[in-house]
This record gives structure tokens, C-alpha cells and sequence, in this order.
């Protein structure tokens, strides 16, 4: 289950992906390197890899980002 009663709401998905999204708003063309995307998100809140990546993983699956060789680009 994604959302559950007992984690603090900062550490669910749909807060980190909407922080990954918004990370990848700022960006001037919208493509960033995997690990870039990574260092400007802590730079927000500290945020575990495991977590990053289950947040890759869950917008990747809805469409909402692409991967291409590394980068990562916002699909809208």
C-alpha cells in the first residue's frame, strides 16, 4: 500500500514524487542526470535512495517521467 497511517507524510511517494517533479519543473530543459536529480533533491529534504528510486520507479510506471541513458525528462 502507498499511503499508510502510521509513516510522516513527507516520507510517502506521492510527496517525493511530487518533490522529484517539481525538482525537474526548475530545471531550464526539463532533462537532468539521474544523479543531479538526486543531489537537488536532498538539497530540499534528506532523502534515502531506496526512496529515490522507488519515486523513479512509480512516476516512471504512470508516465510521468522518461529515462534516456541517465537522464531523466519530465513527460508533460
Amino acid at each position: 500500500m502507498i499511503i499508510g497511517r502510521d509513516i510522516k507524510p513527507e516520507r510517502q511517494i506521492y510527496h517525493l514524487g511530487a518533490l522529484l517533479l517539481e525538482v525537474l519543473q526548475a530545471t531550464p530543459n526539463r532533462t537532468i542526470e539521474l544523479f543531479d536529480v538526486f543531489e537537488l533533491m536532498n538539497s530540499h529534504e534528506t532523502v534515502s535512495v531506496n526512496a529515490f528510486v522507488l519515486t523513479l520507479d512509480w512516476l516512471f510506471l504512470l508516465g510521468a517521467i522518461t529515462n534516456d541513458k541517465g537522464r531523466i525528462e519530465k513527460c508533460f
